[in-house]
């Protein structure tokens, strides 16, 4: 089969013939008709996890797909062959398995089945980001009537957040370029600070004297990045990339929690109904062919991306 694939360590991405695999037991062999693009991807082709986890080469590339099930492996129930679906593929050792290929094989506890509103492009750009933007979303445990700032909303997963947050009656402030501050507000955001226009804890404090509630924190990767002078005292952090350091917390009065995105069934489905309900938006920036496949990596890669990156597996 075709996949975008890292060939040998070291190595450029490719798109290239690789075997096919099989289900194996708890998994489910998806006939891919489109795929999802994360940053997470272009880390894996660039050996950013190879240090952490052994990889097995070739590499195939994604982590999101959406299709249609070929075969159910051993122990696998509510599943059956013919089945439009999404998934994700969970990082794991050995990592070796992705989905920007004709086929992709996911476990079954990650499997979802496609709401018949959804079509396979749209549903590819659900689980990691959804997943992800809820998971923190939720770490930070908003009400109704606080004030939450997304840092790093105009990308794939805070398109995500902003709207789960609005939808709890929160007021949004959300930090992106220009280019992208109305669609931010379309998404629920009150306000869009340019985070290209000066420090974004300074621009939240002047509107917001005392402070945010929260901070959503899904942008910068490093500490400095994370504008932890925008939370008033006693307010919560929850971040996907950096975390400010313990005594730059203590100082500031306020606590923070580390989320992993962990993209099973019981976080994606309800985002895929609301999604097929028109109650969430899918930011889909663009669908690529699969030949384009190596230059939308690329273009994740650059942090170009504004909302989600999906590869047609048809086109």
């Amino acid at each position: 089969m075709r996949a975008l694939n890292v060939p040998t360590a070291g190595a450029q991405p490719e798109l290239s013939e690789v075997p096919t695999p099989t289900a194996t037991e708890g998994t489910v062999l998806v006939k891919v008709k489109a795929a999802g693009l994360n940053f997470i991807d272009n880390g894996i082709a660039v050996g950013m996890m190879a240090g952490m986890m052994p990889h097995e080469y070739p590499v195939v590339l994604g982590r999101d797909a959406a299709g249609v099930v070929e075969a159910v492996g051993a122990g696998v129930e509510g599943i059956a062959v013919g089945d439009e679906v999404l998934g994700h593929v969970l990082l794991a050792p050995p990592i070796q398995a992705g989905t920007i290929a004709e086929y992709a094989v996911l476990p079954a506890a990650t499997v979802v089945p496609k709401p018949a509103g959804l079509d396979f492009a749209t549903a590819a750009a659900i689980p990691l980001a959804g997943a992800a933007a809820a998971q923190t979303v939720d770490a930070v445990e908003p009400q109704a009537g606080q004030t939450v700032l997304v840092n790093g909303a105009d990308g794939g997963v805070g398109s995500y957040a902003v709207q789960l947050l609005a939808a709890r009656g929160v007021t949004v402030i959300a930090t992106g370029g220009p280019d992208q501050a109305d669609r931010l507000r379309s998404l629920g955001a009150t306000t869009v600070v340019d985070r290209h226009a000066g420090d974004v804890a300074e621009q939240v404090r002047a509107s917001h004297p005392d402070g945010v509630d929260a901070l959503v924190n899904v942008g910068g990767f490093a500490p400095t990045d994370v504008p932890l002078g925008a939370v008033r005292r006693g307010g919560k952090i929850a971040s996907l990339t950096a975390e400010p350091d313990a005594d730059a917390l203590a100082a500031a009065g306020v606590t923070s929690t580390s989320v992993m995105a962990t993209a099973v069934r019981e976080v994606v489905a309800p985002l895929a109904e609301q999604a097929a309900a028109g109650t969430l938006q899918v930011s889909v920036a663009q669908i690529l062919p699969f030949d384009q496949a190596p230059a939308a990596l690329a273009t994740v890669a650059a942090g170009q991306a504004k909302g989600k990156l999906v590869i047609d597996l048809e086109a």
